[in-house]
């Protein structure tokens, strides 16, 4: 655990409390202050620089070579330096109290702790936290919670001999077999993808880097698709495809966002049929999709954008359910049948309502629930996709918050949602 965060806050404090009477406070806190240590001063170097027909002047633009590699990297990282000393000494009467603080806080936290686990494929997974350690343990249990545990990984493990690491975006392969993950090992949220065989524990040479950290499996258990990034401005500008095996520097772009105002990723549908790519900015977005067990095919556009509408999409039978805002200022989900997917031929599921906004969706094989929001309220609503029976959950308090949970499986009758309120503490159900 980190406890770099909290000087800063004792120095708010202290600095707020002592601004009537400096002397009195430092003897009450028994802190002190050195007063010959000066604070380093940042050098500066003027930069003009013009956009939108105007010019400025940035005095320490020159700090963006520690990103850029440039001439003076190193000058950044030795002012840095300087801060930390600079604060370290001015901040050295409080050591004391910083670890005291700090155990404190820590006693309060449950160290020793796992996650609810969530079934998916013929697995129950979960992670959880190992006391005195600062990263999650990823595991699994086949069939039921009484079977063996499988560690899938150890990121307490993994990041030692790490100032940084950051684990994420893990998908098992649909044959059960093998984990994509991602690793950045710098703060940039550059992450380089790895793939793990989990029957041997073998770690592939198959190594993607500079991405999102979003690896998604086709259902050929061979190929992974993924959000590409560019190495300058970070930006997702990129969906590409990977086999096993090969190069990442031969991986073929599936699809490239010209539009740098436009945030792209790459993802799944809760039935593991489709591939989706999505495109999306602040007023409008794009849809393109591919059949799963298909991956060498040729994305399709599933409505091209349309100025200021929004929608996304899942799918569950044999048919797409979009969230739009298309004529419907607080959205209204609809459908489309997979063999024509543009807005001529979605029809309306959930008919818009000017006091209720549709806030998003979960799909499964049999039901489809709503996040909503009416009169400042927000609640959940079942839709039974075979029969058309709906309904609200019940709350009985009348104020609270509630919202849909991370509930994996397409083939359950049973979902989790969050609920908490003013005297209730948050609950997963």
């Amino acid at each position: 655990m980190q406890n770099r965060f909290i000087p800063a806050i004792i120095i708010a404090a202290l600095l707020i409390s002592s601004c009537n009477n400096k002397d009195s406070e430092m003897t009450k806190t028994g802190f002190s202050w050195p007063d010959s240590v000066a604070a380093p001063v940042a050098e500066k170097k003027a930069k003009e620089l013009t956009a939108h027909g105007d010019t400025r002047i940035d005095q320490y633009y020159w700090m963006n070579d520690f990103f850029k590699k440039g001439p003076d990297s190193t000058k950044v990282v030795d002012y840095l330096e300087a801060e930390n000393a600079y604060f370290d000494t001015m901040m050295s009467s409080t050591k004391k109290f910083q670890e005291d603080l700090y155990a404190e806080m820590k006693a309060r936290i449950k160290e020793k702790d796992e996650s609810v686990p969530v079934f998916k494929n013929g697995y129950y997974y979960y992670n959880r936290v190992v006391e005195g350690k600062d990263y999650f343990v990823y595991c699994r249990k086949k069939g039921t919670l009484e079977a063996a545990e499988e560690v899938l990984l150890d990121v307490n493990a993994m990041a030692e001999g790490h100032n940084y690491f950051s684990a994420t975006g893990f998908d098992v392969s649909m044959d059960n077999k093998m984990l994509a993950y991602g690793l950045d090992l710098l703060s940039r949220r550059q992450y380089d993808i790895y793939v793990k065989n989990l029957e041997t524990g073998e770690i592939y040479k198959d190594k993607i880097p500079n991405s999102e950290g979003d690896p998604v499996w086709a259902n050929d258990n061979q190929t992974i698709f993924y959000t590409a990034k560019n190495p300058v401005t970070l930006l997702s500008e990129k969906i590409k495809r990977h086999k096993l095996g090969t190069d990442a520097a031969t991986d073929k772009t599936v699809y490239e966002e010209k539009d740098v105002t436009n945030y792209i990723g790459v993802g799944k549908t809760k039935s593991d049929k489709f591939i989706l790519i999505t495109s999306q900015a602040t007023l409008s977005s794009e849809v393109r999709w591919l059949d799963a067990g298909k991956p060498e095919g040729t994305f399709t556009v599933f409505q091209p954008r349309m100025k200021e509408v929004l929608y996304n999409v899942d799918h569950a039978g044999d048919k797409f359910y979009i969230r739009t805002n298309l004529q419907a200022k607080n959205f209204k989900i609809m459908t489309s049948a997979e063999s024509k997917t543009d807005s001529s031929a979605w029809q309306d599921l959930i008919a818009h309502d000017d006091k209720v906004l549709i806030q998003g969706f979960d799909l499964f094989k049999n039901f489809l629930a709503i996040s909503e929001r009416k009169d400042g309220l927000t609640r959940i609503h079942i839709l039974n996709t075979q029969n058309n029976d709906s309904h609200l959950l019940a709350f009985d308090e009348a104020a609270y918050a509630a919202g849909i949970s991370y509930s994996p499986d397409y083939n359950t009758d049973v979902m989790r949602y969050n609920y908490t309120s003013l005297t209730t503490p948050q609950l997963g159900i």
